[in-house]
């Protein structure tokens, strides 16, 4: 009786090199998922401080007052300075707030900037619903331009409900720019909200 010839080396190389491509094709896959997979659980959960994007302000405002400290950084590499238009405020909960970060460019040349953000404590960003923001936009500066960019937002009442927040009276609203390449969406579409003139 006759043995199956085994295969060759050749072709068991083959089928080495081509079980090595496809993992590394399914890790490269994996990778590119990560970031918005993570990123959705972020939203749904508000896990790392994750805020909530809201269509609609609150139907229900509360007697109940909240303070929001307003923070603002810039990362190395972009010559910018960034702060609120006021570091803290007090609002009702449920109540829709509009607040002013100022950005100016104080380098040489023009730059781009880009936003990240998080909320303090982590738990409170399953609460914290912005209805507009300027966070993940591009934003391009030329030298000693400036710009008050607006956050729109406001905290759900059913944060009275969650029993590790209930007794909660300050939230920190936190943004970093970091430089960006190049800007993919014109600073126009970023100032939809007028400021009030004081």
């Amino acid at each position: 009786m006759a043995h199956p010839a085994s295969p060759s080396p050749n072709n068991r190389n083959r089928a080495t090199l081509v079980a090595c491509v496809a993992a590394i094709g399914l890790m490269v896959g994996a990778a590119y998922a990560a970031s918005p997979l993570y990123r959705l659980f972020c939203k749904v959960t508000g896990y790392g401080g994750t805020t909530q994007v809201a269509t609609s302000a609150s139907d229900s405002v509360m007697d109940r007052t909240i303070k929001i400290r307003l923070d603002a950084n810039v990362s190395n590499g972009l010559n910018w300075k960034f702060q609120p238009e006021k570091p803290v405020i007090s609002i009702k909960i449920g109540e829709t707030a509009t607040v002013f970060y100022h950005v100016e460019n104080h380098g040489s040349a023009e730059s781009v900037g880009v936003a990240t953000y998080n909320v303090q404590p982590d738990l409170a960003g399953s609460y914290f619903n912005k209805l507009q923001c300027f966070c993940f936009s591009d934003l391009k500066l030329k030298p000693g331009e400036s710009l008050d960019v607006p956050v729109v937002f406001f905290v759900d009442p059913a944060i009275v409900k969650e029993h590790d927040l209930a007794n909660l009276d300050e939230i920190t609203l936190s943004y970093t720019f970091f430089p960006a390449k190049a800007a993919k969406k014109p600073v126009a579409e970023l100032t939809g909200t007028t400021k009030p003139q004081l």
